[in-house]
């Protein structure tokens, strides 16, 4: 694979931090798929699986097998990385400005909508290929003014032109699981399974500007505004992506990487990315619900967190989750319930065993939508 550095932009006299790619295929073959780690810099299990789909990797173009091309960023945050209090990695918030890593990318829609709308025509290929050099072009014109805006500007430059993109991510405590857009779930259902996710949240547009989000919404936001602008010529969903969830932060074991890591060799085989035989999709491991559907449970008391259900519990409403036990309350007092509001998947727990008051405790996936706005925590 090619080794590719990418120097951000230098916050300050002698520091400069660098973004490493890997490339391999043909740049101009298709499909082409991007997939990264720890953008959230603290969230490590999927370097370990960007460690192991390396040496798999490696060993398809040895053997003359990759048809298409892959882009592999194994530590997406070097930014995250080096940051540090008390001993504790912080990589999900930058110091300087408070913003969580994965928000705030741009409304590709917008930026490009202009340029395209008189350009296209009745090819449906032909107009994904004038959308990604429009989007090219924007991003070659963006100058960032910061070390964090230089960080996004360059994994959209890597990731912007891809066919799938996969973030992979994980939870405090959690079960294998993933967030997709609604119009990115066909092509990406079979990962889902041949990865064993324990819940597939789907949503329109969660909110807050996240990575995937801005590279498979441009896509359908585009489409719609096309739409209400009278322009009727086809433009397909150029880009299916995804946020992969790899179970919990401390889920970062050979046994698991070295599992998913063939799981995603297994969908490139699938994609057409690689050569081989069709892989068996196994079936289902879950239904997919709404993100909207999600409950996040919180605590209305301070205290001492002891769970009574673990990520990957099917819960009824009503069901025990944890206890939040303040040892300094009177009497009865001293133990407060926390039950499920709704049916589903225990998909994520908090690491932290101690709550503040309205701390959040875990989270689980329900069938019915009941949440509006923003449905992405902080």
């Amino acid at each position: 694979m090619r080794r590719t550095e990418h120097p951000l932009l230098s916050p300050s006299l002698g520091v400069q931090k660098t973004l490493v790619s890997f490339h391999a295929g043909d740049p101009a073959a298709r499909p082409k798929v991007y997939l990264q780690a720890s953008l959230h810099a603290e969230e490590l299990p999927g370097m370990l699986v960007a460690h192991h789909l390396r040496t798999a990797l490696e060993q398809a173009e040895r053997e003359g097998r990759m048809r298409g091309q892959l882009v592999l960023v194994p530590a997406a945050n070097p930014i995250g990385l080096a940051q540090r209090l008390d001993h504790k990695a912080m990589g999900r918030f930058e110091f300087d400005t408070a913003q969580n890593f994965n928000r705030h990318y741009p409304d590709l829609a917008a930026a490009v909508f202009d340029t395209v709308r008189e350009r296209l025509g009745p090819d449906g290929a032909a107009n994904v290929a004038l959308v990604r050099q429009a989007v090219t072009d924007w991003l070659a014109a963006w100058s960032p003014k910061t070390e964090l805006e230089s960080l996004r500007r360059q994994l959209l430059q890597l990731a912007h032109d891809a066919d799938v993109v996969l973030d992979m991510h994980c939870d405090w405590e959690a079960v294998m699981h993933l967030y997709a857009e609604g119009a990115c779930w066909p092509p990406l259902e079979p990962l889902a399974w041949l990865l064993g996710c324990r819940a597939v949240l789907i949503a329109r547009d969660s909110g807050g500007g996240p990575f995937d989000e801005c590279l498979s919404g441009l896509w359908w936001q585009l489409a719609e505004r096309l739409q209400a602008a009278g322009i009727q010529h086809p433009l397909p969903q150029g880009c299916a992506s995804t946020t992969l969830e790899f179970r919990g932060e401390a889920d970062v074991a050979h046994e698991h990487a070295e599992r998913d890591a063939a799981a995603l060799m297994a969908y490139l085989v699938h994609l057409g990315v690689i050569a081989g035989e069709a892989p068996a999709i196994p079936a289902p491991s879950c239904q997919p619900t709404p993100l909207a559907g999600s409950e996040t449970l919180t605590s209305p008391v301070p205290g001492v967190v002891v769970y009574r259900a673990r990520p990957g519990d099917v819960l009824a409403a009503g069901d025990l989750v944890a206890e939040v036990i303040d040892p300094t309350a009177p009497g009865a007092s001293r133990v407060h319930r926390v039950t499920a509001g709704v049916a589903g998947v225990l998909y994520a727990t908090v690491a932290e065993r101690y709550c503040v008051a309205g701390g959040e405790l875990g989270k689980i996936a329900g069938a019915k939508p009941f949440r509006t706005g923003a449905l992405l925590g902080a």
